[in-house]
């Protein structure tokens, strides 16, 4: 894992998000955890060489940031938004998060043998025990961690400031040099978080995908967002339907997706131009 200062660890470069940890003078925090169940296996057995882990924060519900909770349980306390908890590895029409899941084992030799099956894995898949609203500040050791809630993206999204090493975990309120994923997103509540985000003061820091980068790259963020629901809704103002938009509206040339999932291209592009079309043309409700 990528030595981000002398407490913070992160791996950013296998297939899923950037799960992260820290050190502190009374155990280790987890953020996020990684998808695929071998690294999430060697990930425990490194944070637990540093001392006992007192907390796993996931910092949003989608399946790449929680389901290597199942590979942690019996280590911490389980922490996240009540948003996190409501849809925690729940199946939709348009995703079955445990499928998704067991999609990815040819990218992690060995992970087969240690993938459970369905009914093994939501009998216990670890669950938050500490489940909020709004903010939540936790006290580690040396170390202070606010849960800072950043909806947008999803509407559990928490970032994780630990001012002691001047860093933030965005979770996927940031992609960095990689294809976001707009998915049923709120742009506009996205769009405030990174706001919020951009308030801080840190050096570092530590987004949902791609490599550890710096505050300078919420402006970026912020102009992909503005970017794509722009061109959706001058799709619209020219009178194009759903699919016109989808076949139209395309930015793949920008950025690649991130490890492991170039084959999702198609699938995002077509994603997030038809969610926001979707949001755009909805008939808001009367009000009497």
């Amino acid at each position: 894992m990528e030595k981000v200062t002398d407490n913070v660890f992160v791996e950013t470069k296998v297939r899923g998000s950037n799960p992260a940890y820290v050190v502190t003078s009374d155990g280790t925090v987890v953020i996020d955890t990684p998808q695929l169940p071998t690294r999430a296996v060697a990930m425990r057995k490194e944070v637990e060489s540093w001392g006992p882990v007192r907390y796993v924060i996931n910092t949003e519900h989608h399946v790449d940031h929680i389901f290597g909770n199942y590979y942690f349980r019996g280590a911490g306390t389980v922490v996240h938004h009540q948003g996190v908890y409501d849809n925690f590895m729940t199946v939709y029409p348009e995703l079955d998060p445990f499928e998704y899941a067991r999609e990815a084992l040819p990218d992690d030799p060995g992970g087969e043998e240690l993938f459970p099956d369905r009914d093994e894995y939501y009998r216990d898949p670890n669950k938050g025990q500490v489940v909020f609203t709004g903010d939540l500040t936790l006290r580690v050791g040396n170390h202070t961690f606010n849960l800072l809630h950043t909806p947008g993206h999803t509407p559990g999204q928490i970032a994780v400031h630990v001012p002691e090493e001047r860093v933030v975990f965005t979770g996927d309120t940031i992609f960095n040099d990689c294809q976001t994923w707009l998915m049923t997103s709120d742009v506009d509540e996205w769009l405030r978080s990174l706001d919020r985000i951009r308030s801080l003061d840190v050096d570092h820091v530590v987004p949902g995908h791609g490599p550890v980068t710096t505050l300078g790259y919420v402006n970026k963020q912020r102009a992909i967002l503005m970017e794509w629901k722009s061109a959706v809704a001058d799709a619209i103002a020219q009178g194009w339907s759903r699919e016109e938009t989808i076949e139209r509206v395309n930015f793949a040339d920008r950025f690649p997706v991130d490890v492991g999932q170039e084959y999702m291209m198609d699938y995002i592009q077509s994603l997030n131009a038809g969610s926001l079309y979707d949001k755009l043309i909805a008939v808001p409700a009367k009000v009497y």
